[in-house]
């Protein structure tokens, strides 16, 4: 017999886990996102203007992409990018709920987002990069996607305990330090333009420390 503590355990475990797992990405946690991640700040910051066309690489349920999607307007275009079909039928949800008519769902593959060629002026990717095995090949597609000038930004988190470990220790623990991504974007052909070493907690958690890269595609 599974004795009372155990059993208690048990349900404990099944009713968080679907928690744990989806949400900082769900509808109902979405304002308390705007905060610990400074999400305004982050679009003033790289530029996003009325008639933009842009992109979100990894886009979920639609967190970013409905912020987007209001700060272009109806003159401009979202491409709401994920590899799982049932998260952009979520988001095509979330966007109907708000009249929101200017984002465009797209099922990428793991190694390609299958984003228009040269049509970009920004693509975000938000706690994503760390999951792309393929990344040297999703920065070339993302780079072929934006105009001359466009700009890519990148956030992640870095968890402490794996702090100056390896690429695969760190992406084993869904964590990324900005040292590999710098490199990796300056091999693709990108140039750092702004950078921000500390953006705060993720989930306001102490151990997980957010940061930021913005590069730019050469003119």
């Amino acid at each position: 017999m599974i004795k009372e503590s155990t059993r208690s355990l048990y349900l404990l475990l099944l009713i968080s886990f679907p928690l744990m797992v989806f949400g900082q990405y769900t509808e109902t946690d979405w304002k308390e996102r705007d905060l610990w991640m400074k999400t305004e700040f982050l679009l003033k910051m790289v530029g996003v203007e009325q008639g933009d066309r842009v992109a979100d690489i990894g886009c979920h349920e639609g967190y970013l992409s409905i912020h987007l999607a209001k700060k272009v307007s109806e003159g401009g275009r979202v491409y709401a990018v994920d590899v799982r079909s049932d998260r952009l039928e979520k988001l095509r949800e979330n966007a109907h709920k708000r009249s929101l008519g200017n984002i465009v769902t797209i099922l990428g593959d793991y190694d390609d987002p299958k984003l228009p060629q040269r049509e970009l002026d920004f693509v975000f990717i938000m706690d994503t990069y760390h999951e792309m095995d393929a990344h040297k090949e999703i920065l070339q597609h993302v780079k072929n996607a934006l105009k001359p000038g466009g700009k890519v930004m990148i956030l992640e988190k870095l968890k402490e305990w794996v702090r100056d470990t390896s690429r695969e220790t760190q992406v084993a623990s869904h964590s990324l330090a900005p040292n590999y991504v710098r490199e990796e974007l300056k091999q693709a052909g990108f140039t750092i333009v702004s950078e921000i070493d500390d953006h705060g907690k993720w989930e306001r958690e102490n151990d997980k420390q957010m940061w930021v890269i913005v590069a730019q595609k050469p003119e």
